[in-house]
């Protein structure tokens, strides 16, 4: 996947040995974690990036999440779900992101 995040590479090309065992721990949890599908995976990244306020986060795992085939209806309902648990405020700054506003 293309870096959308400069800080991102500058962090990998720093760390280099510490970014390798973090992606190699990412990649665990994310292949052989449990049964979930790819891309309900990557649904779940998305609401819990949103729900955190990781924008950064959540703008990868949007990209990453259009790739495995989430249509722009799946990603608004896993933002969606964010306004009972998390509450509106929440919901409105990763709606942002999601709308490339953020």
């Amino acid at each position: 996947m293309d870096e959308i995040h400069e800080v991102f590479v500058i962090f990998k090309n720093e760390f280099p040995e510490l970014y390798s065992k973090y992606e190699e721990f990412g990649r665990e949890v994310h292949l052989n974690g449990g049964p979930l599908s790819e891309k309900v995976r990557l649904l779940l990244k998305v609401a819990i990036s949103g729900a955190s306020g990781h924008h950064r986060a959540l703008e990868t795992h949007l990209v990453k999440a259009r790739k495995a085939g989430a249509t722009e209806e799946e990603l608004m309902h896993a933002l969606l779900l964010l306004i009972p648990t998390c509450g509106f405020p929440a919901f409105m700054e990763a709606f942002s992101t999601l709308k490339g506003k953020g």
